[in-house]
């Protein structure tokens, strides 16, 4: 199958932690280098952010990436760019119209809102993943929320529009259906997590004695930090490592970053809360190897990859009780859901972690298994490849084939 990947601010060739790279760059990368593997071709199309970067990359994993040139050619705030969505359209409608895929799958709401338009003319069918939805987020972030006005609305609209809406979990589903998308409409498919770097066996990074805790996460406020700084006070004998944002050299210049050491400084655990900056995808396994819990509290989650990296690696995780980690997470079996907001509810759900070592064992390894048997990439491919078999159907391929 011709499969066409729309993700407009989320590369797969990103860097991860940085403000706008983070579960959903991962999401199209492993998805996309699945369905290579499996013999389908890929293309992934994102917007160009740097004037050096080539018109067209063949990752190492099989799949093509196209840097569209939609807008400046340089990093643009993911809010800022639905007025350059009408010539990403409009250059996806003629890619398609002289070589048109099977199946479209638009990642984001503002890919979603380019893919429709395009793949109309086309006649190709459109599948949607949202990865985040916008009337969540301005429930939890009010005045605050940076997302275009028109956002809701247009979200609305690509969610009835499009062939198939792939949610990543149960409260995805819940919320699409109060925007008015037709439930017979929707499948629920996870995120994944690589099996392959992130598992129970391999180096830990060094640690001193004291226990460690560590979070990871893009730096912006929604990922909750803060609340893991606010526990700390009740966790006298731990450090926390909250890892991502961007490399530790410009941490000075990062405003979350300042804000959350500041905090810790206040509450005086600066000398136990330690910010490393964006960490290599290859030296995460370490990490969360290195720790005797990870924490995981955001104000919401549409899912969230860190904890499943955690689980995978066979290490209690600590989360709040939101979106897709409620799915994710399984309260007293794999690790503690906690309610957001609440640095009392989590300082006392970890310090009966880091008591019971046999605890922290046990919730480890059953991390461990349901990672394995739920959460492997080639499962999450071929259970999304069934979605697409549905709209593209084997006759409409081998016509194709033989025409």
């Amino acid at each position: 199958m011709k499969i066409a990947m729309v993700s407009e601010h989320a590369s797969p060739l990103a860097a991860l932690g940085e403000v706008d790279a983070g579960g959903q760059n991962v999401h199209v990368a492993e998805l996309s280098a699945g369905l290579a593997r499996a013999g389908h071709d890929v293309t992934v199309y994102t917007r160009r952010d740097d004037r050096e970067q080539p018109d067209e990359v063949r990752a190492p994993a099989g799949y093509r990436v196209v840097h569209v040139p939609a807008g400046p050619p340089r990093p643009v705030p993911k809010d800022e760019l639905l007025p350059h969505m009408d010539a990403l359209a409009k250059f996806l409608a003629r890619e398609w119209a002289a070589a048109p895929p099977d199946l479209v799958h638009a990642h984001f709401w503002m890919s979603g809102v380019a893919s429709v338009l395009a793949a109309r003319a086309a006649d190709v069918p459109v599948t949607q993943t949202f990865h985040a939805l916008g009337v969540v987020k301005r429930r939890h972030q009010g005045a605050k929320d940076t997302s275009p006005p028109e956002r809701i609305r247009l979200e609305r609209l690509v969610g009835k529009d499009a062939n198939r809406v792939i949610a990543t979990c149960s409260d995805e589903v819940f919320e699409l259906v109060r925007l008015g998308v037709p439930r017979e409409r929707m499948s629920v498919v996870p995120c994944g997590v690589d099996l392959q770097r992130f598992t129970p066996a391999g180096p830990a990074a060094p640690r001193g004695r004291r226990r460690r805790l560590v979070a990871v996460g893009r730096l912006v406020p929604r990922k909750g930090f803060d609340t893991a700084i606010q526990a700390m006070p009740g966790l006298p004998d731990a450090e926390l490592v909250i890892a991502g944002g961007p490399q530790e050299g410009k941490l000075a210049e990062d405003e979350e970053a300042q804000r959350l050491l500041a905090l810790a400084d206040r509450l005086g655990v600066a000398d136990r809360v330690r910010l490393p900056g964006q960490v290599a995808r290859k030296d995460m396994p370490a990490l969360l190897r290195s720790a005797d819990a990870v924490l995981c509290t955001p104000w919401y989650e549409p899912f969230g990859i860190v904890p499943l990296e955690a689980m995978a690696c066979g290490v209690p995780v600590v989360a709040s009780a939101v979106g897709g980690l409620t799915d994710t997470v399984v309260d007293g079996v794999t690790g503690r859901l906690v309610p957001p907001k609440r640095p009392d509810a989590l300082a006392e759900a970890v310090r009966g972690l880091l008591a019971d070592e046999a605890l922290r064992e046990a919730y480890g390894i059953a991390g461990s298994d349901r990672a394995r048997c739920r959460y492997s990439w080639d499962r999450v491919t071929a259970d999304t490849y069934r979605i697409y078999e549905r709209l593209v159907p084997a006759a409409a391929l081998n016509s194709k084939e033989t025409g």
